[in-house]
């Protein structure tokens, strides 16, 4: 379902936006109405307590339970990643918006970083066919707001924390071309594969111009040089395709049982 291109049409996206502490909701999703608590004190005083560690355990905690609290009954999900930097013009971006709705036609959640360029196509192409369409965001030094494709975005402080929710809600990684943020995340899940931290978890190199160079380097220099397994290769797969890139995700959940891949909510 196209959405309007016209240049109100960002201002009216946001019109319904709902907004539940750090959870942001949109379309079907903006069903709850609440809003944040009202402040419990209406005084300030000092304010260097809030900087203090303890103070930062609390907040850290807060992030876990809200992630948990609302990514719990989403539905089997693949994690893509990829450059905010992409644009909308590019090739890579007809191709993150085709993996979109690929993999919520078989089925698949998307979840993104929440931010433009690779992570904003998607989003966009799970969102147009019909998809649950999730974004998680992170505070950084420059504004970045979540892209107007999330229809279930959440933000945090910490990335250790959204690390955590993009493995524990995914059962896939599918990495576009993209910058540190994308290799971060890509051999942070391939570390928990190969320690068997988490099984069955195919990781998908969608590009193969951009990432050849790296599988290269790490066959000569870290399997040349005894620092990983040859058979560590084997946990990254390597393609142009779409829709292999989506069959290989199939394949290794196939036989599987599917209350195990998501929570037990209702339709999405």
């Amino acid at each position: 379902m196209a959405r309007d291109t016209d240049p109100g049409s960002r201002d009216r996206a946001s019109a319904d936006v709902v907004h539940r502490g750090p959870v942001q909701l949109r379309r079907d999703r903006a069903t709850e109405t609440t809003t944040m608590d009202q402040r419990l004190l209406d005084r300030r005083g000092p304010s260097d307590w809030v900087h203090t560690d303890p103070w930062r355990v609390l907040r850290i905690q807060s992030e876990f339970v809200e992630g948990f609290g609302a990514l719990a009954e989403v539905p089997r999900a693949v994690a893509v990643f990829g450059s905010a930097r992409t644009p909308v013009d590019h090739p890579e971006y007809v191709t993150g918006r085709a993996l979109g709705a690929a993999l919520a036609a078989a089925g698949y959640a998307v979840v993104t970083g929440g931010g433009p360029g690779a992570m904003e196509a998607a989003n966009r192409g799970a969102s147009e066919s019909g998809g649950f369409s999730v974004g998680l965001g992170i505070e950084l030094p420059f504004e970045q707001s979540l892209n107007e494709w999330v229809d279930l975005g959440l933000n945090f402080r910490y990335f250790f924390a959204r690390k955590t929710m993009f493995v524990k809600y995914s059962q896939a990684f599918v990495c576009l071309p993209g910058g540190f943020g994308t290799l971060d995340e890509l051999f942070e899940a391939l570390t928990l594969v190969q320690t068997h931290k988490i099984t069955r978890f195919p990781i998908v190199l969608l590009g193969t111009h951009y990432w050849a160079g790296l599988l290269e380097w790490i066959r000569h220099a870290m399997v040349g040089e005894g620092r990983i397994a040859p058979s560590d290769l084997d946990l990254l797969y390597l393609t142009d395709s779409v829709e292999e890139a989506v069959q290989i995700v199939v394949d290794a959940h196939r036989g599987q049982d599917e209350s195990a891949l998501y929570g037990g909510g209702g339709a999405w």
